[in-house]
């Protein structure tokens, strides 16, 4: 009997858990390699000893929050670099673009934070509970004392590892051996202990709990970098054409199960056996064609060419191709196309930025200058008839140790330039210091020296002097 009233429809569909089986091939051995190349440099870094000729922080990587300041091995940025930080916003953007266009979501599959802490614990999860089968069985059975240790166990290991992420993190921002002993002992900062906290949660919930939910519903990359193939983008695709052929997928069974007969009677390649769904950190079935879920792994290639290999039938049939290629009659062999505008116009912003941030880093002076004058009033006339203009001399001590800089001037008569007291002025490591300048002529010199020049000197490195043009300003002169 109806009723006439519907039954509210659930806005999210309830998760399917997915319990990946294992599997060997190039894909799997290059994400092993970035994984271990990854770690290394993560959670190596902030222990990797770093001499410095100025004897500052002792530490290859740390950015020094409180002094606002980032070592990074012999390169020392300022808040005043900002223009490097924005270059390199642009530069990762940039590349993720380039890289999509040619290759997918190989960023995803490869290198992104939640598909490197994912493998880990899936690799943990099946080291200490088994493969596939296995952990099946696990999760259907009742709750008794194996399943207790096996979940137990690897959940502990999860969150010891969520833990040492935190701390690694926060081993970037202070003296790594000195906070990991401050820590334990109760002694570091509040922050310390709230960021621990708050990413060994998260990367718990996310690499161990949520994993393909991470990707399908909060992470935006995927979404827009879906947008960004082309009909010549390379991606992880299955062909259609081969592997269902006239007649569709079948079994090998009997004289199925020879190659030769398989094509005469209009049979795919593919055998049904699922082992590239079962493989899948995604839990999709790459045969039914191109999807928003898939993150270009290559996983589902490893193990469709292991069954290829077993039956004795031609690898490729899943491959990373382009939808151009799979949609001629005969597809060729797939290639990288980088003869398409966007992806040339992609190529060259990426060498102009890369190359104009690799000049400022390596131009870039011990210090910066900038010389104002000063405009109310913009000239004085003194009792003595004297005019004098005052200027503001910035100066930023860029190096790891105080600077003693002498300031001068060119192009004035003598004794028309008044430092006061500060003939030479010292500028603490990473601090600034305003000078103040005045400069008096006479009423017959104003039409002599309408310019002249300041020169900025490091005592330490005189050759690294600058020079920079200033104004006297006065009735026709005024700017």
């Amino acid at each position: 009997m109806q009723t006439g009233i519907e039954e509210p429809q659930a806005l999210y569909q309830k998760r399917i858990p997915i319990i990946p089986r294992s599997v060997k091939g190039r894909f799997r051995n290059l994400k092993w390699g970035v994984m271990v190349l990854a770690y290394a440099i993560f959670f190596g870094l902030p222990w990797l000893p770093w001499t410095r000729a100025d004897g500052g922080v002792s530490q290859a990587i740390m950015f020094d929050v409180v002094g606002h300041r980032f070592f990074i091995f012999d390169l020392v940025v300022y808040p005043q670099n900002i223009f490097w930080l924005a270059l390199l916003l642009f530069i990762a953007a940039t590349m993720l673009f380039f890289a999509t266009s040619l290759i997918g979501r190989a960023f995803c599959g490869y290198f992104c934070f939640q598909t490197l802490w994912t493998d880990l614990f899936m690799w943990i999860e099946k080291l200490i509970q088994g493969e596939r089968p296995a952990r099946i069985r696990l999760k259907r059975q009742d709750w008794n004392k194996e399943k207790i240790l096996k979940l137990g166990t690897t959940h502990l290991i999860w969150l010891l590892i969520a833990f040492w992420t935190g701390m690694t993190f926060i081993a970037y921002f202070a003296y790594a051996p000195d906070l990991v002993v401050r820590f334990f002992q109760g002694e570091a900062a509040y922050a310390a202990y709230l960021t621990v906290a708050l990413l060994t949660a998260t990367t718990y919930v996310a690499a161990g709990l949520m994993r393909e939910q991470i990707c399908a519903y909060v992470c935006p990359y995927g979404r827009f970098q879906s947008v960004m193939y082309d009909p010549e983008t390379l991606a992880v695709a299955y062909d259609s054409k081969r592997g269902d052929g006239v007649m569709g997928r079948a079994a090998p069974r009997a004289e199925l199960k020879i190659h030769a007969v398989r094509q005469e009677k209009g049979y795919g390649d593919c055998i049904d056996c699922g082992f590239c769904v079962q493989v899948c950190p995604a839990g999709i079935d790459i045969r039914d064609g191109l999807q928003y879920r898939c993150i270009s792994c290559g996983l589902c290639i490893d193990a469709c060419n292991t069954i290829m290999d077993s039956m004795g039938y031609p690898r490729g049939l899943i491959r990373y191709d382009s939808e151009a290629n799979l949609a001629k009659p005969v597809p060729a062999k797939p290639h990288v196309d980088w003869k398409r505008i966007k992806v040339v116009g992609y190529l060259l912003a990426l060498v102009v930025m890369s190359g104009a941030l690799a000049y400022s880093v390596f131009t870039r002076k011990d210090y910066e200058h900038s010389v104002e004058q000063i405009r109310q009033p913009l000239y004085v006339v003194l009792s003595n008839g004297d005019i004098r203009n005052r200027y503001q001399i910035h100066l930023t001590n860029l190096r790891g140790t105080d600077v003693q800089y002498r300031i001068t001037a060119q192009g004035l008569p003598t004794g028309a330039l008044d430092l006061g007291e500060m003939q030479t002025v010292t500028v603490h490591s990473s601090m600034s210091v305003i000078v103040q300048v005045s400069v008096k002529l006479t009423p017959e010199q104003v039409s002599q020296y309408p310019s002249f020049d300041f020169v900025i000197t490091p005592l330490h490195n005189p050759a690294d002097k600058v020079i920079e043009r200033a104004n006297f300003n006065y009735g026709k002169n005024e700017q």
